[in-house]
This record gives structure tokens, C-alpha cells and sequence, in this order.
């Protein structure tokens, strides 16, 4: 691999298994990040791990932060996960408070110390959960703190690109994108509340946006389903 070097986000769910292999066509090395972060649904953690191996990521660094110190979410905190389908008026449960703004910050720091510019993340704003960090303004904000606060950025050497490619498609559309790319969606998992044996609930928000993603795509649905 000689392209340049990416941070890549990589949470083993299918939105980020996407980005990884956009990242890796679009020429780039990837540099695979994922979080340990409390989260229920650590399961994800070993999917994340089989993604950055099928991309050939130059290197898969897992980080350990403990957001169960706050809490304040179903996925790090004493919380049922929603099974019944969730208020499409209301920001759910589900949601982690600075999630991706902590994300991105540790991507940002990794990224200048490899001398990166670009940073992809697997965010979407239409088949999504209605989270705050996952809005093409929220991101173009973050890119422009991102110019403020690196040492090549004022420099005026390296500005930092945040990279959503999946922001405005749907479900359908980046399994159709991913399929064309190769991704084998049966290594990832996008549940928030897995068995212990690594199934997905499939009643979750995001089993049900999976399961329709894969229905108007028009392809099988490779989950292992409780």
C-alpha cells in the first residue's frame, strides 16, 4: 500500500464497513480506529476487527474510554434498549451523549500524529436514528474546529477533510454501494443489545434499519438473528 494515510472510524457495523472500503477504493491506507468505550454491544469490537482485516488496514488500534462514567445512554448505562420502535419525533435513548464528537477528537489527534489530513466517518442523516452528531452541520463545524486547533492546519500545510460519504443515501443505497465494493456484510454487526453468543436482537432500531436496508435493497439479509 502506498497511497495516503486515513483515519477510519470503524465501529464493525455495516455504515463503517462501507466507509472502510470507499476509504481503501478512494486510494487510500487505511488507518483503522474503533472504541472500547462501555458499550453494551462490545460484540461490535470483534466485527470491527474482521473489517479492517477484509480492507488490509495498515493498522486497527481499539481505545479504551469509559463513557458508563457519565452514562445517560441505553449502550453505557443501566437502560433497557428500546425493542418496540422509537419516537421518530425524539432523540432516542439509544443516544450517547458526544459520542462522535469524542470519536472524532481521538481521530483527529491520531491523524497528526501520522501526518493525515483525511478522516472518514460512516455517519448518515436519512435511514438513521435522529442523533445530533450525525448532521452534515455538525460535521462541516467539526472540520472547521479541526482547521483551528492542529498544528499543520495553522501552519497552512495540512487542513483536515471529514469525510461522511454515506450522509445523504439511504440504507439501501449503502448496502447496494457496499455489495458492488465487496463488503461481506455477514462480518458485521449493527445491533445495540447482541446475545452473548454474538446474535443480533433484531427488534433494536438498528436491527429494524438493517433488515429494511437489505429488504429495499433487494438482497439477503446475512444476519445471525436471535
Amino acid at each position: 500500500m502506498s497511497g495516503r494515510a486515513a483515519v477510519v472510524l470503524l465501529s464493525g457495523g455495516l455504515d463503517s464497513a462501507t466507509v472502510a472500503a470507499l476509504a481503501r477504493r478512494a486510494g487510500f491506507d487505511v488507518h483503522a480506529m474503533s472504541f472500547r468505550y462501555g458499550q453494551r454491544h462490545a460484540v461490535e469490537l470483534e466485527a470491527a476487527a474482521r473489517v479492517a482485516e477484509r480492507v488490509v488496514a495498515r493498522q486497527h488500534r481499539v481505545v479504551d474510554i469509559d463513557l458508563r462514567a457519565f452514562g445517560g445512554s441505553a449502550l453505557t448505562d443501566d437502560i433497557d434498549v428500546p425493542k418496540d420502535g422509537v419516537d421518530p419525533d425524539a432523540i432516542p435513548i439509544t443516544y450517547v451523549p458526544a459520542r462522535n464528537t469524542i470519536f472524532l477528537s481521538f481521530a483527529l489527534a491520531w491523524a497528526e500524529v501520522l501526518g493525515a489530513t483525511d478522516i472518514f466517518i460512516g455517519v448518515n442523516a436519512l435511514d438513521y436514528s435522529g442523533y445530533p452528531d450525525c448532521r452534515p452541520e455538525y460535521l462541516a463545524a467539526f472540520e472547521t474546529m479541526a482547521q483551528l486547533a492542529t498544528k499543520a492546519a495553522i501552519e497552512g500545510t495540512a487542513p483536515v477533510h471529514i469525510h461522511a460519504p454515506l450522509i445523504d443515501m439511504t440504507k439501501a443505497e449503502i448496502i447496494r454501494c457496499g455489495t458492488d465494493l465487496g463488503v461481506d456484510y455477514s462480518t458485521t454487526i449493527s445491533c445495540y443489545d447482541p446475545t452473548a453468543d454474538g446474535r443480533a436482537c433484531g427488534r433494536c432500531d438498528s436491527c429494524r434499519l438493517r433488515q429494511k436496508g437489505f429488504a429495499e435493497a433487494g438482497l439477503a439479509d446475512p444476519t445471525r438473528y436471535a
